[in-house]
């Protein structure tokens, strides 16, 4: 009987890093790059089904794409309650954006500071190639040493969006797999 998952992902890094962006380029199937800007002030929920692989079960993720900026940053925590995953994006071209990387993930899982949080770190905007200041060594180093999987992505040229979104949904479903078995064991 296929299973139907409900993930909360929680989406969060400075703002101008992208996080709206690719919500909305994995959200509608790479289709839409908003080309106008307007800065997310609180939290935008998007909702997208994801089928995994070799079984009938999918995951509805939830994506809270946060606000950026150091004022909202009281509001939006609010809406991270029970986080079932965690996407942290940086810009490659911005030092600043990566090196507050390590405070985004904090207020994230001192949400559910004793639990296991799947989660990925998102090096976006590498289609600036000649613009970077991050490399993919120091991104990767960061993501290990933190426990999350390392991704990098052009939301701007669709480039490895879905990746990401596919990672942390299968993740979710594999967590909710082994809860399914532990409880067999008990009965």
């Amino acid at each position: 009987m296929p299973t139907c998952l409900r993930a909360k992902c929680v989406i969060v890094g400075d703002s101008t890093v992208g996080k709206s962006s690719l919500c909305q380029a994995f959200h509608s199937d790479g289709s839409h790059f908003p080309k106008n800007y307007n800065m997310t002030t609180g939290v935008e929920l998007l909702v997208k089904h994801v089928n995994i692989p070799d079984s009938k079960d999918s995951v509805e993720m939830y994506m809270y794409d946060s606000a950026g900026k150091e004022i909202f940053s009281e509001l939006v925590q609010k809406f991270w309650e029970h986080p079932s995953v965690i996407m942290v994006v940086y810009d490659v071209t911005s030092e600043t954006s990566f090196s507050s990387c390590a405070k985004w993930l904090e207020r994230v899982k001192s949400q559910k500071p004793d639990v296991h949080i799947p989660g990925v770190l998102i090096a976006n905007k590498i289609d600036l190639d000649e613009r970077r200041v991050i490399s993919p060594k120091a991104g990767m180093e960061f993501a290990e040493s933190n426990g999350l999987k390392y991704f990098e992505c052009s939301a701007k040229e669709t480039q490895n969006v879905d990746s990401a979104f596919y990672y942390l949904a299968n993740e979710f479903h594999k967590l909710y797999q082994d809860r399914l078995e532990t409880f067999k064991t008990l009965s």
